[in-house]
């Protein structure tokens, strides 16, 4: 009788215990405590977007507007005045030296942004690019021999005549002797007219008066002197060139070259590569038929 009880009291020992421990095994954990959000880095303030750089054609032999120096840069007045622009403008600039006979191509076909080459706004270019506001005023000016009795353009007519190719000197010139006159030497530059005057193989140049008067200046071995004739010669203005209908790259042109001529920066270029100040500031409006370069 005691050995039964004892198993049952096992029996049931067993059983109570089993019970326990099920029990602990299906007890549910509490739920660990919620971790606070991790806050994130503010956000950084808006980086200004970086100015745009825009190609500049510009054919670096045509001192001092636009040249190459002893270390093969381009400089001059056209390089300093635009840069200072582009600075008022809000945008950058890269030169890029680029013939005269293909500069006008380039920009058509998007290969250069912007002109600055000393070029003279007339209504004929004025259909196939956009000019900015004039920069410069210039007009033509005749170089010959210190003993030529050249005096007036009209005395150039049976003459043999120097010009640069496609320039406004080259067009006064063919109106004078023709199209088809065999007296009109073309050159790729002004310097090489002027060369070959110095050697003799034309009586005279006609350019702009910028360019003669430095050349002239600079090479008094030469021995050449200047005739103008302002009856013969429009005045003429330069502008800096871009795309047809490029507005917006016109505008910021626009805005920097007023700005630089309201405060004195343009004087400033003028006097450091003239020696003098301008007489006027260019005009606003360009001649409507001025046939520079």
């Amino acid at each position: 009788m005691a050995r039964q009880d004892t198993r049952q009291f096992l029996k049931v020992a067993s059983m109570l215990v089993a019970g326990l421990v099920l029990a602990a095994c299906g007890k549910k954990e509490p739920a660990p405590a919620a971790s606070a959000p991790v806050a994130s880095a503010p956000a950084s303030a808006a980086e200004p977007a970086p100015a745009k750089v825009y190609a500049v054609g510009t054919d670096a032999a045509y001192a001092p507007f636009e040249f190459q120096n002893e270390k093969g840069e381009i400089v001059g007045f056209s390089v300093d005045l635009l840069n200072a622009v582009a600075e008022k403008g809000g945008f950058k600039v890269k030169f890029v030296n680029t013939p005269w006979e293909g500069i006008f191509n380039a920009l058509g076909q998007g290969d250069r942004d912007v002109l600055i080459s000393s070029i003279t706004i007339t209504d004929e270019r004025k259909q196939t690019m956009d000019f900015s506001d004039p920069y410069f005023d210039a007009n033509q000016l005749i170089a010959v021999k210190e003993n030529s009795k050249v005096a007036k353009f009209d005395d150039l007519k049976k003459l043999k005549v120097g010009v640069q190719t496609g320039t406004t000197g080259d067009e006064v010139v063919t109106k004078l002797q023709g199209k088809t006159a065999t007296t009109i030497k073309r050159f790729e530059s002004t310097p090489l007219a002027l060369k070959e005057l110095e050697a003799g193989g034309v009586d005279a140049v006609v350019a702009d008066n910028g360019v003669v008067i430095h050349y002239v200046a600079n090479n008094a071995g030469a021995k050449f002197k200047t005739v103008s004739d302002t009856k013969s010669f429009a005045p003429e203005q330069y502008g800096i060139a871009v795309k047809k209908g490029n507005a917006e790259l016109l505008a910021q042109i626009n805005k920097g070259l007023a700005a630089v001529k309201a405060d004195g920066t343009y004087n400033a270029i003028y006097k450091k590569t003239f020696g003098t100040e301008p007489a006027a500031a260019a005009a606003s409006a360009a001649p409507a038929s001025a046939a520079s370069n």
